[in-house]
């Protein structure tokens, strides 16, 4: 943005400083001419002849007073400036740094030194913000090379089977459509879900009364012919869980945690659990399954986007796109929420979502 070229803040401070300075002078002298030399009496002759007059005193005591006012505003404005440029060093620094961050250093910090004022709040407010800001960054940067080496895949993978029917016309047709319709299935489901994603991290969502408990319900219904043909038992208990936020984002953060549930469960005989309840002001949504023990190291990284889990049993059929528990962290943080995920000592998950209740 384009300004006028104007006065630093240290020149405003030394002028005001000297400002101040040059009134208090001015008030000082008002105060012996009303308080002192007034009361003077105004004649040539004195005690004995010897005694000032006001005259005398006046014409004394002027330019002396001259004299120390130009000092006073000589001292005052170096004192002032020397003052003002030790006050405004800080913002110097911070200025510094904003513009370090403006080029593209986010690694750069302040770490201003010295006792709490309101110039090392600024300071420490800053450096968190490019802390979060480098954070930030850096996981678009991660998340953007994932997603482009994910797309890339079935993309190259669509281009391999054209190339191979255009110079093979005896290939069976039918076979080449059934891959590419999956590898097409597959490149859409990837799509939505990094607008799915992409659209919790922004927070932009009508907010509306939403009860989890008929959320896992739908859920529940929905996924119960993937839960039987993989011979998973499924049930929901509990009970309302109300909170607000976007019916389609929920269900969807809910729908996540049971398929991966299902999913990454037992071949047989495994068991997923879905309980909601309201507990004072927060809703809770457990999602708890059985199934394989994991590594502690490899439950904090499972949020993150693209990350499978190897140790974590998948079919062919349900193999994912790697981000079934990233959307599910992205919707609870977009809805001011928490999520915990537990191994189980005797194997699988448990996950628990906290989100802020309504009555």
């Amino acid at each position: 943005m384009d300004r006028r070229p104007g006065f630093s803040a240290r020149l405003r401070l030394t002028l005001s400083y000297v400002g101040f300075l040059a009134l208090a002078g001015a008030l000082l002298l008002a105060v012996v001419w009303v308080f002192l030399l007034r009361y003077v009496p105004d004649n040539s002759q004195g005690l004995l002849g010897i005694s000032p007059n006001r005259y005398l005193l006046v014409h004394t005591f002027a330019p002396a007073a001259a004299v120390a006012m130009a000092v006073l505003l000589v001292f005052g404005l170096v004192g002032g400036w020397i003052l003002a440029g030790r006050m405004l060093a800080p913002l110097t620094r911070i200025r510094d740094a904003a513009r370090k961050a403006g080029d593209g250093s986010l690694s750069h910090r302040i770490r201003m030194p010295g006792r709490q004022d309101e110039f090392r709040e600024l300071s420490d407010a800053f450096d968190s913000m490019l802390e979060q800001l480098e954070s930030h960054v850096a996981e678009q940067r991660r998340f953007a090379a994932n997603a482009s080496h994910e797309l890339r895949t079935p993309l190259a993978i669509s281009r391999t089977l054209l190339d191979v029917a255009r110079e093979d016309p005896t290939r069976d047709r039918g076979e080449l459509i059934e891959r590419l319709y999956v590898v097409n299935t597959r490149a859409i489901d990837l799509t939505e879900a990094l607008l799915l994603l992409s659209r919790g991290d922004r927070g932009h969502f009508t907010r509306e009364g939403v009860d989890l408990s008929l959320l896992a319900e739908e859920a529940a219904e929905t996924l119960l012919p993937l839960a039987e043909q993989r011979g998973i038992t499924l049930d929901v208990t509990g009970g309302a869980a109300r909170t607000e936020g976007s019916a389609e984002l929920l269900l969807r953060m809910v729908t996540n945690l049971v398929q991966n549930a299902v999913v990454h469960n037992l071949p047989a005989g495994g068991t997923v659990t879905v309980h909601t309840e309201a507990h004072g002001a927060t809703s809770v949504l457990r999602v708890e399954n059985t199934g394989p023990r994991l590594p502690p190291e490899l439950v904090p990284t499972l949020t993150e986007p693209f990350r499978r889990g190897a140790d974590r049993v998948r079919t062919d059929e349900h193999v994912g796109v790697g981000l079934g528990l990233a959307i599910v962290h992205s919707v609870v943080r977009a809805h001011d929420g928490t999520l915990d995920l537990v191994p189980r000592p005797a194997g699988g998950l448990l996950v628990t979502v906290r989100l802020p209740g309504t009555p």
